[in-house]
């Protein structure tokens, strides 16, 4: 069973290197990288590609660690109770079973995504690291011991916002994903717009990478950024002509609206390009 990429994802060797490495090593694989480098859906394309169901955890400032794995409804068993509602006398009923332990049920293999880990408290990593590890977990109020049916493909992603401990780092395979080169870029692109004229595409390219080599960018573009707008260009048939219409390379492009995501950096363009007309 080997991951190769999919129609929809294209994945460099490194990284099918290292999702099939965490999947012979039986243990997850800790995703790094820029926002819309496709960290989230490589989960959901390796289930695709490897034809497994997927379960999905997508982590808050406020998500616990025991929400993956069950909440007890206590308030509502307690009202039940008054109100003489049947079934009230088994704890099971109001038991809400998580992410992990929905995937500890699967009758296949399954992949479970735990999503952008470092946006939760810092102490959330080590409060799994017996679950992962072990790959189990006691529930008390049923007194039992939930184990998986099949040991899932487990995917994490974090955007580097804070530090993950040794201890969690440890069980985990580590794969940094590089923000694409040019020609892998080409590649990304071809899979959402098969029929971009070359030409075209090779300008917006070469004005989308020009725009993150600009220093003192707040925000770089992303690779989901580019799709958005090559999108619209295609969507409001801009002509290459117009693309090219820029005194320089420093001018703000069409349509950047989606490209550059706040004031800071759109006011900075907007500052260059009229210097750049005034040396002009």
């Amino acid at each position: 069973m080997k991951f190769q990429g999919t129609d929809n994802y294209v994945a460099t060797d490194e990284l099918k290197i290292a999702v099939n490495a965490s999947i012979t090593l039986s243990r997850p694989l800790l995703v790094k990288g820029e926002p819309g480098t496709g960290k989230t859906m490589l989960a959901e394309e390796i289930a695709r590609g490897l034809d497994m169901p997927i379960y999905q955890w997508h982590i808050k400032s406020t998500t616990r660690a025991q929400q993956g794995l069950y909440e007890y409804d206590a308030v509502s068993r307690l009202r039940d109770s008054q109100l003489g509602v049947e079934g009230v006398e088994n704890v099971a009923n109001y038991i809400k079973k998580g992410p992990l332990w929905q995937a500890f049920e699967s009758d296949v293999q399954p992949v479970l995504l735990i999503d952008e880990i470092d946006k939760a408290d810092i102490e959330f990593p080590n409060d799994l690291l017996r679950e992962l590890d072990r790959m189990e977990f006691y529930v008390y109020e049923t007194q039992e011991v939930i184990k998986p049916k099949h040991r899932p493909i487990i995917i994490i992603t974090s955007n580097n916002e804070k530090e993950l401990p040794d201890a969690f780092l440890r069980r985990c395979f580590f794969h940094y994903i590089r923000f694409p080169d040019a020609d892998t870029m080409r590649s990304i692109v071809d899979v959402h717009f098969p029929e971009i004229k070359k030409t075209l595409l090779k300008e917006a390219l070469d004005i989308f990478f020009e725009i993150r080599q600009v220093p003192g960018l707040h925000k770089k573009p992303s690779t989901s950024e580019l799709l958005d707008w090559l999108k619209l260009l295609l969507a409001e048939d801009i002509p290459l002509d117009v693309l090219r219409g820029k005194d320089n390379k420093t001018a703000i492009p069409v349509l950047h609206g989606a490209l550059l995501k706040n004031e800071q950096d759109v006011h900075m363009f907007e500052r260059l390009a009229f210097m750049s007309r005034r040396r002009s």
